[in-house]
């Protein structure tokens, strides 16, 4: 029904607009545009351009997204377009226009040009393009695929050597080969300095080359491994083993402050993991000689996972370093009997129970002395012959 009334407005108006003109010489063209809700778009501006010679004209769609436009040369070529705020949103080319029977141009469904660009952009970026599409690409169209494409050539080169420096790398880390692993790593972190994959690495390759060396030495190189931590944070703030690598590594630096908040950091990012983040900061506390400082952090083990039995031993064994004799009897320090009880109550055939029981046994037992008067006079010495 549509397409008759069409007929009848179209010829109507072509009487009217061209008297004089041969009805064999005109041509119509029609269409509607359906907007990418679906629904008729009205005011899209319709261009007419010809192709075989000047001549350009142009009209609205109406309410009901339809637009006509008659008068057009029998046989000449037009290319179409549909312009929306300004912008074309869909063209077809080469229509040509027939005397008789309007040209039904599909044209502007905005449902169909969305789904159509974006397959044409999937396939610009992957760069399978089919003959049909490029046969469909506007000019601008073809340069932003010549760019992709030329993007996408110098990404998989980069990808590639981003990938063989990671790995030679992690080859190197495994071989404890640091200072091959540092040379790899930094040429990946110059390749893309947002893998926060190769900072991790870089600065555990930092870390791992400090520890085999002393003094200054050392300290340059953890500081190297401190930056690469620090970057890799910045890049997945979120991580809690990052925070506990870094604490660890601040505690090696004897930043005692700055490894408790790191570790704080990591326990509040992964509350079940946060025991064994306290206990690996009690144990390289102790084992740099820091035995205070462990105490507080075998503490928090404690209390951040009340089962995790090693933290009950360990809070208990650095306690027992506050131990006092008063007579004859060994006082230890609040806490630690507790501690260690509650280790053998958790693990009782643990691998350190007979230690916590000999610990345990030195409170309950006399201390033995042997008494020396100091007016004794000493035996003289026996002369050499």
């Amino acid at each position: 029904m549509l397409r008759t009334i069409r007929r009848v407005v179209v010829l109507a108006g072509a009487v009217t607009v061209f008297a004089g003109l041969g009805v064999a010489q005109m041509g119509t063209f029609i269409g509607r545009v359906i907007g990418a809700d679906g629904k008729p778009q009205k005011d899209v501006v319709i261009k007419i351009d010809r192709v075989d010679i000047k001549g350009n004209w142009k009209t609205k769609t109406n309410k009901k997204g339809e637009w006509i436009y008659s008068g057009m040369q029998s046989g000449g070529r037009y290319n179409i377009s549909c312009e929306v705020d300004g912008k074309v949103m869909d063209t077809v080319n080469g229509v040509r226009a027939t005397m008789g029977e309007p040209v039904e141009v599909d044209l502007c469904n905005l449902q169909k040009v969305a789904a159509k660009n974006a397959a044409m952009q999937k396939a610009m970026e992957t760069g399978q393009v089919t003959q049909e599409m490029a046969r469909d690409m506007t000019p601008e169209q073809r340069a932003q695929m010549d760019r992709a494409m030329k993007e996408r050539s110098e990404s998989m080169k980069k990808n590639k050597a981003l990938n063989d420096a990671f790995n030679a790398g992690m080859t190197a880390m495994q071989a404890k080969d640091y200072a091959t692993a540092i040379d790899s790593l930094n040429k990946a972190g110059e390749l893309d300095p947002k893998q926060n994959a190769v900072w991790a690495n870089l600065a555990a390759a930092h870390e791992g080359l400090g520890g085999t060396q002393t003094a200054e030495a050392q300290t340059a190189s953890y500081q190297k491994a401190a930056e690469a931590y620090t970057k890799s944070i910045e890049l997945k703030p979120d991580d809690a083993g990052l925070h506990n690598n870094y604490g660890l590594l601040l505690a090696k630096m004897k930043n005692m402050d700055g490894a408790a908040a790191e570790l704080d950091k990591a326990a509040a990012l992964n509350p079940p993991g946060a025991g064994q983040y306290y206990f690996n900061l009690g144990a390289i506390m102790v084992n740099t000689g820091q035995n205070e400082a462990a105490i507080g952090a075998f503490k928090k083990c404690t209390e951040a996972d009340p089962k995790y039995a090693n933290c009950w031993y360990y809070y208990g064994n650095t306690l027992s370093g506050k131990m006092q004799i008063q007579g004859d009897k060994v006082i230890p320090p609040d806490g630690m009997v507790a501690a260690l009880e509650k280790y053998l109550e958790l693990d009782p055939n643990g691998a350190n129970a007979a230690a916590a029981q000999g610990l345990l046994s030195t409170v309950t037992t006399s201390v033995q002395r042997t008494y020396v008067n100091p007016d004794a006079k000493k035996a003289p010495a026996k002369k050499k012959k």
